[in-house]
């Protein structure tokens, strides 16, 4: 099933506003993740490497690293922004990307450059149309 509230890449990857960013700016960041789809193709992922807090990403560019059982696979950035924060619990448990893409397996917060490139995202019945032909 996929999400009608995210938006989507397709390079796999969801964006979500994250009420609990920081609110110390006007632009609210949000929360990124690889989709169902991309997990299951991966298979057990077992290391995950990501940006540090403050590091400038490009959309579309590589900002880290997923590697499962049967590869390694670049994460891409969905928009350009700053990394507020990513998520520390992955370098103890990356498998949370299997057991939950849309929830504790998510990956990075950005604080986008600009807010309106999530309207140049998919949304839920694009990313459908976008895995049914996979």
């Amino acid at each position: 099933m996929i999400p009608e509230d995210l938006r989507y890449t397709a390079e796999h990857e969801w964006v979500a506003p994250d009420s609990t960013a920081p609110t110390d700016s006007t632009v609210p960041a949000v929360r990124v993740g690889i989709t169902d789809f991309a997990q299951n193709a991966l298979g057990d992922i077992v290391y995950v490497q990501l940006p540090e807090a403050g590091t400038e990403v490009a959309a579309g560019q590589p900002f880290g690293e997923v590697e499962s059982t049967k590869s390694v696979s670049e994460v891409y950035a969905p928009l350009s922004g700053t990394v507020v924060t990513s998520n520390d619990q992955l370098a103890d448990a990356p498998e949370l990307i299997n057991s939950d893409p849309y929830g504790a397996g998510w990956l990075v917060e950005i604080r986008p450059a600009d807010p309106a490139d999530l309207d140049g995202l998919m949304d839920a019945a694009g990313y459908a149309a976008l895995t049914e032909q996979s």
